[in-house]
């Protein structure tokens, strides 16, 4: 039996660069080796979105049409949504009862986003208990491994935190202790140098037209240190040569060496570098537009994942009320 692991994203709006190295292409390697649970995170959406949710459902729509369109495999993978499995949302509120609120003050992922995130009121009920629902998600499915970026490492601790304590409550190993599976980019940086994110908008889209994404990489920061095209560079401080190591790794050992000699100027290296990021991105939106010609193909997958997930996900709360004696 191959293990299973746990995966989602919200449905917050279009995906990006950060979405196709930190998750897709890793998801894309992992169906041939797990039994794969790849979920529309929508509760998850809705605690930041809840003042304006009116695109969240367009977004579901999008946001599956890519990971179809890179890689991600109805036939080797179950693909469907948080909502449509309502057991998300009654683990959630049996984890919530037996999770110290310190754990979840404490945690740096959300007191980094109250800092960051400014355009939204983020200071709820539902916020703060992001991580419980997080690992309901997780445990319902008994996921042995779940692949992350770096900054979700302290969400996981806590799921593993919340089974334990469970566990032991209730004397039975009913939940598995889930571990990570890092992506190898695991941190591409925003244009601007931040976590690449919808809410800071610093971000190349899966789906933009060649032209936007030209003119974002010409707005990306360089090395601060070069005023002038004959000051050699730094490109180990130049997010725009991270982007190189990323996505063409051969040619930024070349980049590195003119750009040390002051052999190639930051425009000319930007120009090259959205060249290179529109030729990765050309067949992934081809297959994107052919999806979307048939929208219902796209509802019945998620429709045939959803009794899919209802079935693991009733076992496992079958089993959690027998012991809780509800």
């Amino acid at each position: 039996m191959k293990k299973r692991i746990l995966s989602g994203m919200r449905p917050t709006g279009r995906l990006h660069l950060g979405h196709l190295v930190g998750a897709l292409e890793n998801w894309c390697k992992l169906q041939d080796e797990y039994e794969c649970f790849f979920m529309v995170a929508d509760w998850h959406a809705l605690m930041s979105e809840y003042e304006n949710p009116d695109n969240i459902r367009e977004n579901i729509l999008d946001n599956v049409a890519d990971w179809l369109a890179c890689g991600i495999s109805p036939k080797k993978s179950n693909i469907f949504i948080q909502s449509h499995v309502p057991e998300h949302l009654e683990l959630n509120m049996i984890f919530s009862i037996i999770t110290p609120l310190g754990l979840l003050e404490r945690c740096p992922t959300y007191k980094e986003q109250l800092r960051e995130v400014k355009n939204r009121d983020l200071s709820t009920y539902g916020f703060l208990g992001y991580p419980v629902l997080q690992a309901a998600d997780i445990l319902l499915y008994k996921a042995e491994a779940v692949p992350v970026g770096e900054d979700q490492l302290p969400h996981l601790e806590l799921t593993r935190q919340i089974a334990r304590k469970f566990n032991h409550l209730y004397k039975k190993e009913i939940f598995p202790d889930p571990k990570a599976i890092l992506t190898k980019a695991n941190r591409l940086l925003g244009l601007d140098g931040r976590k690449m994110s919808k809410s800071y908008n610093n971000y190349v889209g899966l789906s933009e037209e060649p032209e936007i994404i030209r003119k974002k990489i010409q707005s990306m920061f360089t090395d601060p240190t070069r005023i002038r095209v004959a000051d050699p560079g730094h490109p180990d401080k130049c997010n725009v040569h991270s982007y190189y190591s990323v996505f063409a790794p051969e040619r930024a050992k070349e980049i590195e060496g003119l750009c040390r000699k002051s052999g190639i100027g930051c425009t000319d290296c930007k120009k090259e570098l959205a060249n290179i990021l529109i030729k990765l991105l050309e067949p992934i939106q081809e297959k994107r537009s052919e999806l979307l010609k048939d929208k219902h193909k796209i509802y019945d997958i998620l429709e045939e994942g959803n009794k899919k997930a209802r079935a693991v996900a009733g076992k496992t709360i079958a089993e959690v009320k027998e012991l809780l004696k509800i």
